[in-house]
Parts: C-alpha cells; structure tokens; sequence
C-alpha cells in the first residue's frame, strides 16, 4: 500500500508511490506534432483532453522538459494525433528527446499543414490559445480547427506504465441500467 503524505503537514512525500497510484487511472496516447518551418516536430503525450465544446477547445500538458513543444507551440496549428491499438513503437519513438523523430513514420498534412500520422484512432487540429503553469508540466488550451477518426480502429491506451487495449464488455449500455 503506498503514502498519501507524511500526516502531518498534508504534503506529498513520495513521488513515486504518487506517480505509481496515478498510473491506475488509465489513458489514452497521442503524438502532437506540428510543422515547424519546413520540418514536422513532436512529442508524445499522455495529459490530453476535451474542454469545451462551445468554443469547441482542447488541452494538453506538455512537459516543462520537452525540448518538441516550444517549437510547437511557435506553429501555426498542431494536430493531436490518438494513436491507434499497436502503434506503440510510435509513442515510444516520439516519447525520446531529439533525433529525427519522423525518420520512417507516414503522415498527411490536416488543411492547415499540421501532421496526421498514418494509422491513427482520430486527430484533432488545433490552434493555441493560452498556457498556464501547471508545475512541472504546462497546461496548452487550444481552439479546435478540424478533427477526424478511423471508426475501424481502437485506441491504444496506457495504464500502470504499460500498453494496452480496449476490450468492449457486452453488460448493456450505461443508459439501460438507469
């Protein structure tokens, strides 16, 4: 069983039991990257979700270590690329610093010129509107542009610093069993 704190100030002492019980909340994965100059750059990310849908936004926490997203951020738009059930080679390939991260990797520009990769479960063009500090990420809010999805594909998820899989379960929808 891992520590909440140390009982008595209420701060957060061990880091790692912290990471390892939010490691059981499970996540998707996306890439984002964007057209810096005449050259596509990214990163993977774990912390992306919907906003709003009216503005219709999204947001993103890139790390403050990231060494992709101040290029990115510069973009005109980005495109956040939901990697599809075996395109682990892809987050794991995006998830290390420097190097030519698209060496090998297919993709199509969005209408805005940001990169959709091949394969992916869905995308969502976007354009920044505000960062705020998030400690040692940042939290990106950005206005979407366009979005699609491949309805034939699942989404790689990730959960307990693992891959894995949707597996649909056959109980009823949540709206039956009101």
């Amino acid at each position: 069983m891992s520590t909440r704190s140390d009982g008595s100030t209420g701060q957060i002492t061990d880091t790692r039991a912290l990471r390892d019980v939010l490691g059981h909340f499970c996540s998707g994965v996306t890439v984002v990257p964007a057209m810096v100059g005449d050259e596509p750059a990214g990163f993977t990310c774990q912390s992306f979700s919907a906003l709003s849908l009216d503005p219709p936004r999204i947001l993103l926490c890139p790390s403050r270590r990231s060494t992709s997203w101040p290029a990115i951020r510069t973009a005109e738009t980005f495109c956040v690329n939901v990697l599809s059930s075996g395109q682990h080679t892809l987050s794991d390939g995006f998830a290390r610093s420097g190097g030519s991260k698209f060496e090998g990797v297919r993709w199509r520009p969005a209408v805005r010129g940001a990169p959709i990769l091949d394969g992916a479960a869905a995308w969502f063009e976007a354009a920044l509107v505000a960062e705020h500090d998030g400690g040692d990420h940042l939290v990106a809010v950005a206005d979407l542009l366009d979005f699609g999805s491949d309805s034939t594909t699942q989404p790689l998820v990730f959960h307990r610093s693992r891959y894995g899989e949707v597996v649909e379960l056959r109980l009823g929808s949540i709206e039956g069993r009101k």
